[in-house]
Parts: structure tokens; C-alpha cells; sequence
């Protein structure tokens, strides 16, 4: 028995929540399907001050809370699946989860994108015991402790700001010789005291027994690697790692265009299957923030109705 709706919609990310909330409101029968929590990305940000209209002190959680409850006022219903199979060869689209399989008149892909990984010998395994990936879940954890954040860019330097609200010290590690992030968020990071830098480095492997203990790095134009030990009082350290994000769409590979591993859609976020449409950070796009996702939900949703009303009525 398959569930049938008009909108499937995968990911509740910011752009799949404003996608279920216009769709819903739209009196369209919506589903949001989530393999985790709802928020996507969003849920690791500490303060959240470039969304117009945000309340003072918002913070990433709590702006994915509110979303949450808007689409589910309007009647969106959310469910937690991961979708392993599409075909939408058809009018009528079927995505079959890991639980069930669902059927829809048009199909909107939010799924995002994560957290790109350093590559280096000893991440998978020291990843959640001194290697993260988001400073506002696991700071707490490094209260005191010295920490090293890996990227130069808006994230890297803005976590490593906010990661000085509980290290004892921070070194940013880039691999050029200049941050690529906003002057302004520069600025905040080279007065800040507790934040050092580690400039044309990257780091080759992590080691550890059963905590990180140690991070071997290497100059990118001299070659030469040393390793960097924990403190001996303190035992272990923390890497938090910044280098991008890799586009969550391997399940629709092959089966709409895509470049690089982003999905490939006009303004009006169409792919080039029809009632397939694809919302936020997984498509390419300019700018990847949550203003932006947003309006392609709203955008992707309304484009959703207008092709459902054409298409079927």
C-alpha cells in the first residue's frame, strides 16, 4: 500500500519546510520526509543574524522550531524515512524509503548538503571523539581545551570566534596564506586573543586512542609535517572541520541533470523532469544561505501547485 500525496517533499532543511509550508497552505496534501532531525545545516549555528526579520538572539534551532510549526499548522504532514529509490519516469512519481514507499503528483528535492570531510587517515574513526563537524552541538565538549579549526572561509572563521566562547585557545588552520572569509568576520577573528593561525597548512592524519590525541600537519610549500600533541594535562583536543559542503543527491544520480553533483534547475527551480523541482543548497546557485533557501522552497512550491493544477485537473 502505497501513501499518496500531491507533494512529496524530501528534506526539512529551510528550504523543504518553506516548500511544505507554501505547498500546504496551497491546500495541497504535503509530506516532508527527514532521514534525521528536522533543520538541516541550520540547527549548528549559534546566532543567526543575517536572516531579515529574525528574532534578536535567534538561533539556528530556534528558527528551524518556528518553520517546523508554520508548515504543520498549514497542514503539512512529517515523517522520518530516508529515501533509497526514486523513479520518476512517470506522471505519477514513487519514492521507496527505508520504512515504505511513497507516490506523488510532483516530487521538490531539499536535501541539502553536509559537511564535506577533511580525507585524512584517522577522521572516520576519531569522528565524534575529538573530530566535529558542528561547533554549537559540540563545543560544550571542549571547555577549556585547545581547539583547531580547519578551513579560511565564513564558517571556519565565525566558528572559530564562537569556539572561543569555551577554548581555552583556537587555531585556525588554512591552507593558503589569507582567509576567504568577509572582511568583517576577519576583523572580529584577528582581535580576537584566544584565536592563532597556521597559515599554507593542512592536516595529513589523526591519531588517537579512542579520544583525538594527536594531528600530524603538513606546510603545503615547504612539504614538511611535524605532529601537534595534546597537552599532557589535558589528554585530547578538538578539531572542528569548515572546508564546504558535498550536495546530499546521490540517490536522483543519473536520473536528472546535474554538475558536480548539484542539481541543475531554471529560476523557477524546475529540473528537467517534469513535477520534479529542487529547492536550497543541493542545486547550483550564487549564494547558499538560509534567505535564499527559503525562497526556493517558496518558489519550488508555487511552481509545484501551478504544474499539479495543469496537470492533473
Amino acid at each position: 500500500m502505497f501513501m499518496s500525496y500531491d507533494v512529496v517533499i524530501i528534506g526539512a532543511g529551510p528550504a523543504g519546510l518553506s516548500a511544505g509550508l507554501y505547498a500546504a497552505r496551497a491546500r495541497l496534501k504535503t509530506l516532508i520526509i527527514e532521514k534525521e532531525n528536522a533543520g538541516g545545516q541550520i540547527v549548528g549555528t549559534a546566532e543567526v543574524d543575517n536572516y531579515p526579520g529574525s528574532i534578536e538572539n535567534a538561533t539556528g534551532p530556534s528558527l528551524v522550531n518556528r518553520m517546523v510549526q508554520q508548515a504543520e499548522a498549514f497542514g503539512a504532514e512529517k515523517i522520518g524515512d530516508n529515501i533509497i529509490e526514486v523513479d520518476f519516469s512517470g506522471d505519477i512519481k514513487v519514492l521507496k524509503g527505508e520504512k515504505q514507499t511513497y507516490e506523488a503528483k510532483s516530487v521538490i528535492i531539499a536535501t541539502g548538503a553536509v559537511p564535506r570531510p577533511m580525507g585524512c587517515s584517522g577522521e572516520k574513526e576519531l569522528t565524534g571523539r575529538g573530530i566535529s563537524y558542528c561547533a554549537t552541538c559540540d563545543a560544550p565538549f571542549f571547555e577549556d581545551l585547545e581547539v583547531y579549526v580547519i578551513g579560511g572561509g565564513d564558517a571556519a572563521v565565525e566558528e572559530a570566534i564562537y569556539l572561543t566562547k569555551f577554548a581555552r585557545k583556537v587555531t585556525i588552520v588554512h591552507r593558503r596564506d589569507e582567509l576567504r572569509a568577509a572582511k568583517s568576520i576577519q576583523e572580529k577573528a584577528f582581535k580576537n586573543e584566544k584565536i592563532d593561525f597556521l597559515w599554507n597548512t593542512v592536516v595529513t592524519e589523526v591519531k588517537g586512542e579512542g579520544l583525538l590525541e594527536s594531528i600530524t600537519v603538513k606546510n603545503v610549500k615547504t612539504s614538511e609535517e611535524r605532529e601537534i600533541a595534546a597537552d599532557e594535562d589535558d589528554g585530547t583536543f578538538g578539531v572542528f572541520v569548515f572546508i564546504g559542503y558535498d550536495p546530499a543527491t546521490k540517490v536522483f544520480d543519473g536520473l536528472i541533470n546535474m554538475t558536480g553533483g548539484y542539481i541543475i534547475t531554471d529560476e523557477n527551480m524546475k529540473t528537467n523532469v517534469d513535477g520534479v523541482f529542487a529547492a536550497g543548497d543541493n542545486r547550483v546557485k550564487a549564494l547558499r544561505q538560509v534567505v535564499t533557501a527559503t525562497a526556493d522552497g517558496a518558489i519550488a512550491a508555487t511552481q509545484a501547485e501551478k504544474y499539479i493544477e495543469a496537470k492533473f485537473n
